[in-house]
């Protein structure tokens, strides 16, 4: 008797964490098929990065300065780390939007009367941004691939490099779902979701070698989270990336884009969680 007794809180917390999962599930694929009745959303969703690839590549490609040199091929392999970077966090925009409509369609309100867990709605919005995401960053690369950007080292390597992209963008989308929860309108959380993206893609080691820039801005730059993931991309792919520095950030990028995603992640899931309890539509 005493022992069913002691075992019944260790199957408690056992049971709400596979209630949360299992929740999550429920509304990523709500999320999902959702998306599937929508296309364009995919579709729109695709041509930007794709316009990125061309236009930075032809345009800029033979007047870039990268390593001491002008070879567009080289600067189209220093690029594409920058751009699927800037993909996977422009996703941010997207999820702030959809999760602001689903506040102002009162849907928010119906899941939160239901009996399922506190973050489940986010965090399965979450995980079908994230599924998006894979998908463009899938269609991306093979644009890419078409363009002349190459890797040079193992498969293991790349997929490790893309795996540190997906962990970003999931990362920044719950600064977007924070954001969505903010305010009042899905054209709002679009404007507020790409504000601070621009500074942060553009800011950083992306599209331009950072000691090429002001010493107080290099410092800005090398320490951007969004920099410390495009340059350990560039270091599993075996591209070319930026001049050497003292920030630990690019001495260290993998470990520095793991600490960063991971952190983002605890801080603003946290953050969003505690908001979704009390935002009203």
């Amino acid at each position: 008797m005493t022992a069913a007794t002691d075992a019944a809180p260790v199957a408690a917390p056992t049971n709400a964490i596979s209630q949360s999962v299992r929740d999550s599930l429920v509304v990523a694929k709500r999320n999902l098929i959702r998306m599937s009745r929508i296309p364009e959303m995919v579709i729109f969703g695709l041509i930007q990065p794709i316009m990125f690839v061309v236009l930075f590549s032809y345009v800029f490609g033979g007047s870039m300065n990268i390593g001491g040199s002008t070879d567009p091929d080289k600067y189209r392999e220093f690029l594409m780390a920058g751009i699927f970077a800037q993909t996977v966090t422009f996703a941010t925009a997207g999820a702030g939007a959809g999760i602001a409509d689903d506040m102002h369609k009162g849907l928010i309100d119906r899941f939160r009367s239901l009996p399922m867990a506190r973050g489940a709605v986010l965090t399965g919005r979450t995980l079908a941004d994230l599924v998006q995401t894979a998908l463009t960053l899938f269609v991306l690369a093979v644009v890419a691939l078409l363009v002349g950007w190459r890797t040079h080292t193992s498969f293991g390597e790349v997929l490790a490099a893309f795996g540190l992209l997906l962990l970003l963008g999931y990362a920044f989308t719950w600064i977007g779902a924070l954001i969505g929860l903010s305010v009042r309108t899905p054209e709002a959380a679009t404007s507020g979701g790409l504000i601070w993206l621009f500074p942060v893609t553009f800011v950083s080691n992306a599209f331009v070698d950072s000691s090429q820039m002001t010493p107080w801005l290099r410092h800005i730059a090398d320490w951007n989270p969004f920099s410390a993931t495009v340059q350990a991309c560039r270091e599993l792919f075996g591209n070319p990336g930026v001049s050497p520095s003292d920030a630990w950030p690019m001495q260290h990028p993998v470990w520095a884009s793991l600490i960063y995603s991971v952190l983002i992640v605890v801080v603003f899931r946290t953050l969003a969680v505690r908001k979704y309890r009390s935002a009203t539509a």
